[in-house]
């Protein structure tokens, strides 16, 4: 069986937005919960796997490599599973803009989601707190940790709104790519480049950060990991609940929202509706 045509996963996706936007509460909490947690595992591995390079210079670009190359395993996980993923379902707007289903419906999906990936990854950030796993390498994970949360925390609201727009415009292609491959492998190797592009590029993902950032914030209340992190007190002065969406999620949801809706859903639709290609 051949990889589906764009104008055929164009269909797919909606009818796929359809049965998402049909899906209810419990369902859709469950899967939500599921989404956050894998996303928030593949997170805590990609640090273990690669702080030693991401804390010099000179290793960095290596360390994002590998980084993305962990990373990947988190949206496989969403895909191959089933699990719902609040990025990932900008792409219901291709059923929103059919008129299959109603703005209602949409938001629905989102708040649902959204706030379970919310609590999945805050969850697994808690649990991976309390394994005392964050002393690894001598502290140097807790420090990475601590110095990683810090810097998605002091970035600007453009900065945060734009890499969130990159971010997210990766993950639905690798959603969009991954619903056109008609085998399990054909799947992962569709979902794996994509994600990979958006980890080594450095792009902010919103539910990643809903990892990424309050494991800092559990990491900071070791003084050690703070001291060692090397982050500046004004940095780890925002690094709180409140600055986590403040200073990070909040654009980042919106980067993000515009990046799978604009560039992947509507550019497919108005490129191919009503087309074959």
């Amino acid at each position: 069986m051949n990889h589906l045509k764009p104008s055929e996963i164009l269909c797919a996706t909606s009818d796929m937005g359809v049965i998402k936007a049909r899906g209810s509460f419990a369902r859709l909490l469950i899967l939500g919960l599921m989404a956050g947690a894998f996303i928030a595992f593949a997170g805590a591995a990609s640090n273990m796997g690669a702080f030693n390079l991401l804390m010099e210079p000179e290793t960095f670009g290596l360390g994002k490599i590998l980084s993305g190359t962990i990373f990947t395993g988190g949206l496989i996980m969403v895909v191959l599973a089933g699990a719902e993923l609040f990025t990932g379902n900008s792409l219901m707007t291709v059923a929103l803009a059919e008129r299959r289903i109603t703005p209602a419906g949409l938001i629905r999906n989102w708040i649902i989601v959204y706030i379970a990936n919310f609590a999945g990854s805050v969850f697994v950030a808690w649990l991976v707190y309390n394994t005392g796993i964050f002393s690894s390498g001598a502290e140097l994970l807790g420090a990475f940790t601590v110095k990683t949360a810090a810097g998605k925390v002091n970035m600007s609201f453009l900065q945060c709104f734009v890499s969130g727009i990159l971010c997210n415009w990766l993950v639905c292609l690798a959603v969009w790519c991954s619903t056109g491959a008609p085998s399990t492998a054909g799947k992962v190797m569709a979902s794996f480049f994509p994600i990979w592009l958006f980890v080594t590029g450095g792009y902010e993902h919103c539910i990643a950060n809903m990892y990424f950032i309050p494991a800092g914030i559990f990491a900071s209340q070791g003084e050690s990991f703070a001291v060692l992190s090397g982050a500046a007190p004004e940095a780890l002065a925002n690094l709180t609940w409140q600055g986590m969406f403040t200073c990070n999620i909040i654009p980042v949801t919106f980067g993000n929202i515009v990046g799978g809706v604009i560039f992947v859903a509507m550019g497919y639709l108005i490129a191919l509706k009503g087309g074959k290609k």
